[in-house]
């Protein structure tokens, strides 16, 4: 009973809860509590830093400091954060007379529901929590589900501000929400609470802890930066070749491009259909010829015919069920998930891979169905090598792309890439870029997909694109949808990775339902550049060239990514905080630090007003206008530009190399 300071931890044990207060690098500070009295060893996504701090204890508290950071907990059980000096957080008691401040229910054994509640403070505003398909980039007031679907990434990292950062340092099936009232954490399964605490003077500050003590991305590679052509889905290794030969012949750029799901035989097979690509090695030789690199998509799922199916299910490799069948997908076959997180599986999935694409030069794979999707989402139903999914489901992503990183890193490669739909706090450490799932072909969509972009970097992960276009319900020869393309297209030109997808209306019919016991797959219309008419084909050329001539910007901006944790996409706020204007745009942003970007967002819109931050001047990209600082303008928007501005004196060019 009561505090025992040990290398500069606090520890505090009462009425059967032990609790740890440490310091896990400069400015940061981490809490962990264990209603069973004995707290587990289990960082997730923590990584081991030097900490400056010291703790002592005072009458009726004990004392944590490092940097700017200080920590106070009371005998009573109540932690109070301070950031110079300022309280910045206080954990609330759920009785008036303050007894229980953190409140656990045991579900048997030593998992338990927990829940960690804090006084709400006037005036503060979140931003992060991974892509949600809503509006809201501001999280005040929202209540998330902590869970990952087909177009939902649940991050729980938030930046407040207030001037911290805020790590939910759990994979647990749980819910966040950021009330009028309270701010509140809570998992439905787990061992123990554990939070993570970082302050700093700027946004810029906050994302560097955060991203030094969970991981910083790679620098990304240079194909990463161009333009990548993708659809659902080029059925043959001939039809693939012939429009990458085709953009060649254009003369148009091309960095990547992709061969998408149902290459193969059956989910599990990891490996191409010998039918429709009969000479992976000569295509992809072919690709690299054009200096056009091969993506392959892989799916976590095994068929129960697949050839890898025995061994896996034999060996413990797959995700099980603790009631009725395992089978968790039944779309194009039967199909189970292997089981990413456990290092067994990873090795075998990674051989299977090795031996079948990188053995032809394929380096860069799209793990799609990342989150994973389930059919249905009973979490409470299955079981990974890492425990139960309701305690850890949402670190599934972190395997799965862990799985090729390392892979791709013992054989050799340093230039890593991994296309993903779904992440989770550290995943950016293993390269990945999330995109934003199977969302609609709407402008109302290309709204959510701003807010999930500007989500995403603000939780830690600097690579994001989404599908151009929406991926459902895009119908080619329609002159709406081709509208929203051009938007979508020229906004895209300016976001992390530029890339083209899309299932494209209507599907061509299917030749065979069946070839031998195997169903097959067809295609939507296609999606190249030059598919919607000669108007569009032009606009879309532009911009094609546009991304070209910003590519030395673009590679600063990553390697900014890469060294100190910065978004790819900013929020006005990021780069001017001291513009309390700036704190509330949410239809613009800054593409790294010195471009403002401000997608049309509406159907018919050919002007559009734009707030242009203060501490800077800023030149109009296509006419070269110049404006201060601290005013709205309005802007000029026809179809073939978008509005974009440059801070005066960068010298970045954008629409001419003037």
């Amino acid at each position: 009973m009561g505090f025992q300071i040990q290398d500069n931890k606090i520890f505090f044990v009462r009425a059967g809860e032990a609790v740890c207060l440490s310091a896990c690098g400069k400015d940061c500070i981490r809490f962990q509590a264990a209603p069973s009295g004995k707290l587990i060893e289990q960082n997730w996504t923590l990584m081991p830093q030097e900490a400056p701090a010291k703790a002592w204890e005072e009458e009726g508290r004990a004392v944590l400091e490092t940097g700017s950071m200080r920590a106070e907990l009371y005998e009573n059980g109540r932690t109070v954060y301070y950031r110079n000096g300022k309280k910045i957080l206080e954990e609330l008691s759920e009785l008036t007379f303050d007894a229980q401040f953190r409140n656990y229910r045991n579900k048997g054994s030593d998992l338990w529901t927990v829940r960690v509640s804090f006084h709400a403070n006037e005036g503060e505003h979140f931003y992060g929590l991974g892509h949600e398909a809503t509006d809201c980039f501001d999280l005040k007031g929202c209540t998330y589900d902590l869970r990952h679907l087909n177009s939902k990434c649940s991050i729980p990292f938030v930046y407040s501000s207030l001037g911290y950062g805020f790590l939910w340092n759990n994979p647990a099936i749980g819910t966040a929400a950021f009330g009028t009232n309270v701010t509140e954490w809570s998992a439905k399964s787990t061992k123990k609470l554990d939070y993570f605490i970082t302050a700093g003077d700027t946004p810029a500050d906050i994302e560097a802890n955060y991203t030094a003590a969970t991981g910083r991305t790679p620098m990304m590679p240079e194909y990463g930066m161009g333009y990548w052509q993708c659809k659902l889905r080029y059925r043959t290794q001939e039809e693939l070749l012939s429009v990458a030969r085709e953009m060649k012949r254009r003369g148009l750029p091309l960095d990547a491009i992709v061969v998408d799901f149902f290459h193969w035989t059956r989910q599990g097979d990891f490996r191409f259909e010998p039918r429709d690509w009969p000479n992976p090695q000569a295509m992809v030789d072919e690709l690299k010829a054009m200096g056009v690199e091969t993506v392959v998509s892989v799916w976590p799922t095994i068929d129960e015919k697949s050839v890898n199916f025995g061994e896996m299910a034999e060996r413990g490799l797959l995700v099980t069920a603790d009631r009725g069948n395992a089978i968790v997908m039944t779309w194009m076959g039967n199909t189970f998930f292997f089981d990413a997180t456990n290092p067994e599986a990873q090795a075998f999935v990674w051989e299977q891979c090795k031996k079948n694409y990188y053995q032809y030069g394929i380096r860069c794979f799209w793990l799609d169905e990342s989150e994973p999707e389930y059919g249905p989402y009973d979490f409470d139903n299955y079981r990974y090598y890492a425990g139960p999914a309701l305690q850890c489901t949402n670190t599934y992503p972190v395997g799965y792309a862990k799985c090729f990183y390392d892979g791709l890193r013992e054989a050799g490669e340093t230039e890593i890439l991994s296309l993903v739909r779904c992440a989770w706090a550290g995943s950016q450490k293993y390269a990945v870029l999330t995109w934003s799932g199977d969302i609609s072909s709407t402008f109302r969509a290309m709204r959510e997909q701003l807010q999930a972009g500007l989500s995403m970097g603000m939780a830690g992960i600097p690579w994001w694109t989404s599908d151009i276009g929406g991926f459902l319900g895009g119908q080619v020869d329609d002159p709406a949808f081709r509208e929203l393309l051009v938007r979508w297209f020229q906004w895209a030109c300016f976001c992390p990775v530029f890339r083209m997808h899309g299932e494209r209306s209507p599907w061509y019919e299917r030749e065979q339902e069946y070839i031998g016991d195997v169903r097959q797959l067809t295609s939507g219309q296609s999606n190249e550049v030059w598919s919607f008419g000669d108007e569009v084909y032009e606009i879309l050329r532009k911009y094609l060239f546009v991304r070209e001539r910003m590519r030395p910007y673009i590679r600063e901006v990553m390697r900014a990514a890469h060294e100190h944790g910065d978004p790819v996409m900013r929020p006005l706020f990021y780069g001017f905080p001291a513009d309390k204007a700036a704190w509330s745009v949410e239809d613009a942003y800054l593409f790294g630090a010195d471009v403002l970007v401000a997608p049309v967002l509406e159907a018919g819109a050919r002007v559009r007003d734009v707030y242009l931050p203060v501490g800077a001047d800023w030149m109009d990209a296509a006419t070269g206008a110049e404006y201060a600082g601290g005013q709205t303008v309005r802007m000029d928007a026809p179809l073939d530009t978008m509005p974009v501005l440059i801070r005066k004196g960068s010298g970045v060019r954008v629409y001419s190399d003037d």
